[in-house]
């Protein structure tokens, strides 16, 4: 193995070894004390922890390896090495905050009137599973959860690796009826947050844990590919030796020259075909209107972008 790829692997072991960390961190510490389920088994573990107490490391890692193991067997092997060890460590690292932090919450406020007239009482759970005595701060704590679960799983999916659990039913289900696999995570993940409204009632439980699923998943995508955003155009022109010169020498990229035909009248047109940053597609697109007043342009959002001059491309 070459030193550079070693290196790699390296930084790609303890990245995972970090995202699954902070994944058990937004589990015990944010998630759990809410009664929230953001999907995925460990939204299961937390609602079977509060009503049965369960442990939520126990409850995951009984749900994630027989999943792993019928994934492997219907979809085949899919599933990395780095993805095994992903489900091993995060349990892990939930059952070590479990036994030292336990289940008391990060962010809440307190009712000063209940301790002020009870000194002798510490932390008591109520009836609703909550301390007594505790206020709890939905919203901050969601968006928090959010951070926390966003960049952890943004780590791990950075590693080469995914955290297992009810992406597996999806991408099982998506065999067999060929409904986009987005659109099943959403529908399973959907299902396991309504959970906590069976459990406890509390219409504000999914709500909160469906918000937390659409920051952690904002966050997911900054992580994975960037703050950078791109933009591809195809811009269809008469000046297409100015327009070239500009890309190449004024904002010194390259792009690539498509000869095709137009439908309307049958003549042989010129696009071309580049992709900038954001600053550069403004600066493109404010000289256009001086150097072709009657070009054509198409922009599009580019989610990722990979090869010479962008992102590399991955090595595994």
């Amino acid at each position: 193995m070459k030193k550079s790829t070693f290196k790699e692997q390296v930084v790609s072991y303890l990245m995972l070894i970090l995202g699954s960390a902070l994944f058990a961190v937004g589990d015990v510490m944010f998630v759990n004390p809410y009664h929230l389920a953001p999907g995925g088994v460990y939204g299961l573990a937390n609602v079977f922890n509060a009503l049965w107490g369960w442990k939520i490391s126990l409850a995951g890692v009984c749900m994630d390896i027989p999943l792993l193991i019928i994934g492997t067997i219907i979809l085949g092997p899919k599933f990395g090495v780095k993805t095994v060890i992903s489900v091993i460590l995060i349990p892990v690292f939930t059952y070590l905050l479990e036994i030292t932090w336990g289940y008391d919450p990060v962010i809440y406020d307190y009712n000063r009137g209940f301790f002020e007239a009870n000194p002798e009482v510490d932390f008591y759970i109520n009836e609703n599973g909550y301390l007594k005595g505790f206020v709890p701060d939905f919203f901050l704590n969601t968006v928090v959860a959010g951070l926390i679960y966003g960049v952890a799983i943004g780590v791990i999916f950075r590693a080469g690796a995914t955290s297992g659990g009810s992406d597996i039913i999806s991408m099982i289900i998506h065999k067999y009826t060929k409904i986009s696999l987005g659109t099943l995570v959403l529908i399973v993940d959907s299902i396991i947050s309504l959970t906590t409204l069976i459990a406890f009632e509390d219409i504000r439980l999914p709500i909160y844990s469906i918000i937390l699923i659409f920051v952690e998943s904002k966050i997911i995508d900054l992580v994975v590919d960037g703050m950078k955003s791109y933009k591809t155009m195809f811009i269809v022109t008469d000046e297409v030796e100015a327009v070239r010169d500009y890309i190449l020498n004024d904002l010194q990229r390259g792009g690539t020259l498509l000869v095709g035909t137009g439908l309307y009248q049958g003549n042989e047109r010129k696009m071309i075909y580049v992709t900038l940053d954001r600053t550069d597609m403004v600066k493109l697109k404010s000289n256009l209107h001086r150097i072709d007043p009657k070009a054509f342009v198409n922009i599009m959002e580019s989610s990722e972008i990979l090869g010479f001059g962008f992102k590399a491309l991955p090595t595994e």
